[in-house]
């Protein structure tokens, strides 16, 4: 890297420049970490300390909170000082940090989503092979897979992205160090990383989006087999919040990285932005709590047993 590009702080423009929507913002978005916090950490330890929890679902969802705890840990607090503080510089390295914990943990998130739409597939297509099949050591593998692969398809972006030439503006249309952002601050030959950007992004989302419908088709075809209407509504029932999980998600990242930017639509970048980086981590602990039998019994039995303690 040139030292010109190495030894500039980059300036984060936030989401707004009116002084008085400042307060406003951080008071929102400091409630909605602690909420974030809150949920994704108390949700884990339900599922660590319920022994009716310890399946392979639940470790999914586990694993899919603690993802989703970081990549908003990595970008929330920064947007947090920056708000109280008035300062909106984040150092060359610090920003390359922020962009390469980002990119690998988001990445991680997709395959998680794909391991657990396949993990409700074979719970309930092949319900007599799920518990050999789906055993511990094989849960794990999957998890060590998507985390390796997302840390290593990051680390790729993340080298091309900052071994751009950075001569001209240092200032970020955006509150934290994203793909699309740094591109258009770059002054270099962007073909090849603009290139890889889509091929990577389309590569990651189509394997994991077929994968998931695939794993769907079976799931949608064993339940329409099955003669009550109760039994298919209950089998349904374990697999609304992943889908819930899914479409979310995976809307929001297509909206973002799979169109043409323009300058009219860097507002709505921001919104999207905002979306899947702070609200859908806050969002998918109450998902799974209100929408999942299981936890909501187990929440139950924790707060009856502390209230008799």
């Amino acid at each position: 890297m040139g030292n010109k590009s190495a030894g500039t702080d980059f300036i984060l423009l936030g989401l707004t420049d009116r002084q008085e929507l400042q307060t406003v913002i951080l008071v929102l978005f400091l409630l909605i970490y602690i909420t974030t916090v809150l949920g994704n950490v108390g949700i884990t330890l339900l599922i660590i300390m319920s022994p009716k929890l310890h399946s392979p679902m639940y470790f999914f969802i586990m694993n899919l909170s603690f993802v989703e705890l970081g990549y908003s840990t990595c970008i929330v607090p920064k947007m947090l000082v920056s708000l109280a503080s008035g300062s909106q510089s984040i150092s060359f390295i610090g920003c390359g940090a922020q962009f390469y914990l980002f990119a690998s943990l988001v990445i991680s998130e997709l395959y998680i989503l794909l391991i657990m739409s396949f993990d409700r597939y074979m719970a309930i297509c092949y319900p007599l092979h799920y518990t050999r099949q789906m055993s511990p050591r094989f849960c794990v593998l999957l998890v060590a897979i998507s985390h390796s692969y997302g840390f290593t398809d990051a680390m790729t972006q993340t080298v091309l992205t900052f071994c751009l030439p950075y001569c001209g503006s240092r200032e970020i249309q955006g509150f934290f160090c994203s793909d699309p952002s740094l591109l258009k601050l770059a002054c270099g030959d962007l073909r090849v990383k603009q290139t890889l950007i889509l091929i990577s992004a389309a590569f990651n989302l189509s394997i994991t989006s077929l994968g998931i419908s695939l794993s769907y088709m079976f799931i949608i075809s064993a339940i329409l087999r099955i003669r009550s209407a109760e039994a298919r509504r209950k089998t349904f029932s374990t697999c609304s919040s992943h889908l819930v999980s899914v479409f979310i998600f995976y809307g929001s990242l297509c909206f973002m990285y799979l169109r043409p930017s323009s300058e009219q639509s860097m507002d709505q970048d921001k919104v999207v932005t905002v979306f899947y980086t702070v609200i859908i981590p806050m969002l998918n602990p109450m998902i799974y709590s209100l929408r999942t039998r299981e936890v909501k019994e187990a929440l139950k039995n924790a707060i009856q047993r502390k209230l008799t303690s």
